[in-house]
């Protein structure tokens, strides 16, 4: 009778145990279902789709011919400047300037976040391209033509790696929800003007957002840049900016 009694005691144990840390960690793990499985899940669904037709699927041409029938001067000048706006090579002065401010303020474990983020979004894009050989749309004569690959967007990508690398350098401040939004109108015109200009297909456009956001969000589940409640005393910057966590040092030390 002891024994069993005990086995049910560790049962009801462990069994409890393992409530309290999806009660404790149910946020990470729905995080980690939205912002990461999810928008990869769509991206795998959209190179599948799109690997068996390259015509693209049955909504891309309807809703580019749908922003094309907007189509005026004024646009033109506007969609032109976005472009140029939205450009990857446009994106790397800003981000080199926010990571010489993180050098000089030896914000390692956040540049760590911004080197990874930026670079891995570049060599994933390219890699893509290169596999899936998915030429443009050629419904009409662009304004702004391009002659690279069109699966998955470079612009789409561009914009939502650098809206999420700077929503998570600024978690802990009130300016993240000023971000939030025009980060988001940021990236939404961006990919109109991929839309409009004729150089991309939605289905494009959507694979560069769910690639991008699973990838960034990703990233920072195990570089936790957001990891800031330690603060220094002579400083505010967070100790944790420049020491590894208690994690990390165990993984290091059992390798």
């Amino acid at each position: 009778m002891e024994k069993v009694k005990t086995a049910n005691q560790k049962s009801q144990s462990s069994l409890s145990f393992l409530k309290n840390l999806l009660i404790a960690r149910w946020r990470s793990l729905l995080f980690l279902l939205i912002g990461v499985y999810l928008p990869l899940q769509v991206f795998e669904i959209l190179i599948v789709k799109i690997w068996q037709n390259q015509a693209g699927l049955p909504w891309d041409v309807p809703i580019l011919l749908a922003v094309h029938s907007t189509a005026n001067p004024q646009l033109d000048i506007l969609a032109v400047a976005l472009a140029i706006i939205g450009l990857p090579w446009t994106a790397i002065p800003i981000l080199g300037a926010i990571a010489l401010i993180l050098l000089l303020q030896k914000r390692w474990r956040s540049l760590a976040y911004l080197l990874t983020a930026s670079v891995g979004s570049v060599i994933i894009n390219r890699t893509a391209k290169e596999l899936m050989h998915r030429v443009r749309p050629q419904l009409w004569q662009s304004i702004a033509p391009e002659s690279s690959f069109a699966f998955p967007s470079a612009h789409a990508m561009t914009s939502v790696t650098l809206v999420a690398i700077l929503l998570f350098l600024t978690w802990d401040s009130s300016w993240r929800w000023l971000l939030l939004i025009f980060g988001s109108l940021y990236v939404i015109a961006i990919a109109w003007c991929r839309l409009y200009l004729g150089v991309h297909f939605p289905s494009d456009i959507l694979a560069g957002w769910m690639v991008a956001l699973g990838w960034t969000i990703g990233v920072s589940l195990i570089i936790k840049p957001y990891e800031t409640k330690t603060k220094s005393v002579n400083c505010d910057r967070s100790e944790d900016e420049t020491t590894l966590l208690p994690e990390e040092r165990k993984l290091i030390t059992e390798e």
